[in-house]
């Protein structure tokens, strides 16, 4: 199965020379999202952790749905925060109500001393696509 490289329509564009997604073996690679409110990178991000937590888990649905995935298929999450303190409880009873108790994903949660324009979170993930 040769490698795809995924530039999903509705998505945000990138902020840097990268794909959405990339493909490969099954596996799906979906490059981290910022809290961008449209697909412009001119588009405001909403004000506060848990607004821009939903609003990156929203772009990053808008990736998988655009690969054939749902979150139910991710299998390892990364999020990066550059409040890390001050964000991290708020940022993850966020997180928490997007995948059931039994069954979220392995994940990795940095402190991070900047992201792109300026944003308070950014999460990336990988998926794996079903059988068949």
């Amino acid at each position: 199965m040769p490698t795809t490289f995924h530039m999903i329509g509705g998505a945000p564009d990138p902020v840097a020379p990268f794909s959405h997604a990339v493909q490969a073996d099954g596996w799906v690679f979906i490059t981290g999202q910022m809290p961008f409110t449209g697909t412009s990178l001119d588009s405001p991000y909403p004000q506060g952790i848990e607004a821009q937590t939903h609003q990156v888990m929203h772009n990053l649905g808008v990736v998988l749905a655009g690969c054939g995935l749902r979150l139910a298929d991710v299998v390892s999450v990364r999020v990066y925060l550059t409040a890390f303190d001050a964000d991290y409880e708020a940022m993850n009873r966020v997180y928490a109500g997007y995948f059931p108790a039994q069954r979220r994903p392995a994940r990795t949660c940095v402190g991070v001393t900047g992201l792109a324009k300026g944003a308070l979170i950014e999460i990336d993930m990988v998926a794996r696509c079903p059988p068949g």
